[in-house]
């Protein structure tokens, strides 16, 4: 975790602090909860506040993305506020191929759950269902002075991407239905927060947390 400022956030004890998270998406806004439950944080979304602002997201990677967002919403708002963002990388593709940060507008169209497993999926056949991993960037700003940002392997979701799509879905996680996990072999749809992978990805981000807001 890298600290862009100086000033320290003092401890919170048993009050629950409350954090904005900068997304619109029901599905991620319950996947963090879920996540961080049994820290005391409160996560709401930008519906909960009804916070409508287009973010240009001009970052080169994940992290820069994450801070930009994170810092408008938390401008409008007045909220503390964290943003997440992640980029896609597949092995096999070049540089200049690779998904990044832009995973989900092809050909400079976005991509909608349905649109988004066809078109990776027929990549996976293409590729030879290639291994394949999402970096993850999370900021969080408690104020313009205390701001922190991360963005480490222990937020990377490797996995194996592969051309036979499962039936079942999650709304806002179209991967999850192409998505093999390494340990298990099974779908990340299968699985769901039980892989070792999702483990690591949790304690990543609750590890990320409590060293910010001093959290027990």
């Amino acid at each position: 975790m890298k600290k862009l400022c100086y000033q320290k956030t003092e401890e919170k004890g048993d009050k629950q602090m409350q954090l904005l998270y900068g997304t619109s998406n029901s599905a991620k806004l319950k996947h963090m909860q879920e996540m961080l439950d049994g820290l005391n944080i409160e996560l709401i979304g930008l519906k909960d506040i009804d916070l409508k602002l287009k973010v240009d997201e001009s970052g080169k990677d994940p992290l820069e993305n994450a801070r930009i967002k994170a810092v408008a919403y938390y401008r409008a708002s007045g909220i503390p506020t964290f943003s997440c963002d992640s980029g896609l990388f597949i092995e096999g593709l070049s540089s200049e191929r690779q998904p990044g940060v832009h995973v989900r507008r092809v050909n400079d169209k976005y991509l909608d759950d349905e649109e988004f497993i066809t078109y990776y999926s027929n990549l996976a056949q293409k590729l030879g269902n290639p291994v394949a991993k999402f970096k993850n960037g999370i900021c969080l700003v408690i104020s313009e002075d205390e701001i922190y940002i991360h963005d480490g392997d222990d937020l990377a979701d490797k996995f194996i991407m592969t051309s036979k799509i499962h039936p079942e879905r999650r709304e806002g996680f179209p991967m999850d239905s192409i998505a093999i996990d390494i340990s298990t072999r099974k779908y990340f749809i299968e699985v769901g927060n039980n892989s070792k992978n999702e483990a690591e990805i949790r304690e990543g981000f609750r590890k990320f947390f409590k060293d910010s807001l001093n959290l027990v």
